[in-house]
């Protein structure tokens, strides 16, 4: 069971990082092994290069999620709480600047 889904987690991975052209190259061999009909042959290349975006984004979010954890073990302040700090800090000196000036 765990061989089954440390295969199929692989075989995700390995959809997600080939290019659409690799996905598309491997699709067309298959269906040519498999002799399928053109018009069946064009539908498992669609299919494979569906799935391939779909385990691209579904990798590429895991990986943010990771990161983003991984940031808050660290304590590390992610880009937009960097941000709205900066605009905090800008608001004030203009504040300050502004109180100066009267």
């Amino acid at each position: 069971m765990v061989d089954l889904l440390k295969k199929s987690v692989l075989t995700a991975v390995g959809f997600a990082v080939m290019t659409s052209e690799k996905i598309e190259e491997l699709g067309k061999k298959m269906a040519e092994d498999a002799k399928l009909s053109e018009q069946e042959g064009k539908q498992f290349v669609d299919e494979l290069k569906k799935k391939g975006d779909d385990a691209k984004q579904a990798l590429e979010k895991l990986i943010n999620e990771k990161v983003e954890l991984a940031l808050k073990a660290l304590s590390i302040p992610a880009r937009s709480e960097l941000n709205a700090l900066e605009k905090r800090v800008a608001l004030v000196e203009q504040k300050i600047e502004d109180a100066v000036k009267h």
